[in-house]
């Protein structure tokens, strides 16, 4: 991928602003967010927030109903596996009880709110590597549900954990850019796997994570320049699936549903234009056996700190990338 360096951008750490993408990211995992939002082009227009869907109107899980609903395995549907090789991601329905989505956003919004506080209007919060300090997110990241259904759509013998994320759109903010995660995880395969796991219902305007089918459709934009400093990348590929009829998938997600994207899945998603944070717990996993790639780029961001003691070339095994799903 070729590299735009027309403008500069001050959410760029100033060791990142000199020279290309080949270089580690010198910020922490909130800064690469607030930089990766600014890729995104948004209408201008000003938007009225709308009063969003509210949690779901159930009693929350204790913490031990959770840990069980997530330890027990899903019945995936076989077309669903297929889909998933076709496509590059698939929605999966009830892969989370009601009552679990309830308990889990309930502790989300502590976390969030203890590392970020209250003044976040209009930003995209992030907070990664939960699992290894709160209980409730240890279970979701390690969960032999969640794990085993990423080794079967990957069709891989197992699946290694990359690292968890709690992904807050607040109330106000803008588009996510257009992107695949191939260019984002440092590791030398595309068996690698996001589930994402909303937080409650979402609907379309509160910016639902959006897929463009197919699991070519990498090859319809690889020619284009990828500008870390402005927004005509993301416009780029926008316009590229217009004169090509790409499909994209765009509907609302339903308390419960998770979808699955592969690391060649592009992949989107809508401004939130409610007065709901649009939150969700994004779990990545990847194929056991897998390396990291010999020059990781500012585009994967802090990932020395998910591959602890592990260089440029390495078998991606630290301790904090536990085995956590098998293929039945």
């Amino acid at each position: 991928m070729a590299l735009n360096d027309s403008t500069t951008n001050d959410r760029l750490p100033e060791q990142n602003r000199d020279g290309g993408i080949d270089q580690d990211w010198a910020g922490d995992d909130q800064d690469w967010w607030d930089w990766y939002v600014t890729l995104a082009a948004n209408d201008a227009t000003p938007t009225e927030l709308v009063e969003g869907p509210g949690m779901p109107e159930v009693e929350a899980a204790t913490d031990e109903q959770v840990e069980r609903e997530l330890a027990e395995p899903y019945d995936l549907d076989p077309a669903s596996v297929e889909a998933f090789a076709r496509q590059a991601f698939v929605r999966l329905p009830a892969v989370l009880s009601p009552a679990v989505v309830r308990r889990l956003a309930e502790r989300l919004e502590e976390l969030l709110r203890a590392e970020h506080g209250d003044d976040v209007a209009g930003r995209f919060t992030a907070l990664e590597q939960m699992w290894l300090h709160d209980d409730l997110m240890r279970a979701v990241a390690l969960s032999p549900r969640i794990g085993g259904l990423a080794a079967a759509l990957l069709d891989v013998p197992g699946v290694r954990l990359y690292h968890d994320n709690a992904l807050s759109k607040e109330p106000g903010c803008g588009r996510t850019p257009w992107h695949h995660d191939a260019e984002h995880f440092p590791l030398q395969t595309t068996d690698a796997v996001t589930a994402w796991m909303p937080m409650s219902a979402i609907p379309g305007r509160m910016g639902p994570l959006s897929f463009a089918r197919g699991r070519d459709v990498l090859n319809e934009v690889a020619d284009l320049e990828f500008d870390k400093v402005g927004t005509s990348y993301d416009e780029a590929v926008t316009q590229r699936f217009l004169e090509r009829d790409v499909a994209v998938e765009a509907e609302p997600f339903a308390v419960g549903d998770v979808s699955f994207h592969s690391a060649l899945c592009f992949h989107t998603a809508g401004p939130n234009r409610t007065t709901q944070p649009r939150r969700a717990l994004a779990t990545t996993y990847f194929a056991d056996g897998t390396r990291v790639v010999e020059s990781p780029t500012l585009i994967s961001g802090t990932w020395r700190e998910f591959l602890p003691g592990i260089e440029p070339g390495g078998l991606a095994d630290s301790e904090l990338n536990p085995v956590v799903g098998r293929r039945d």
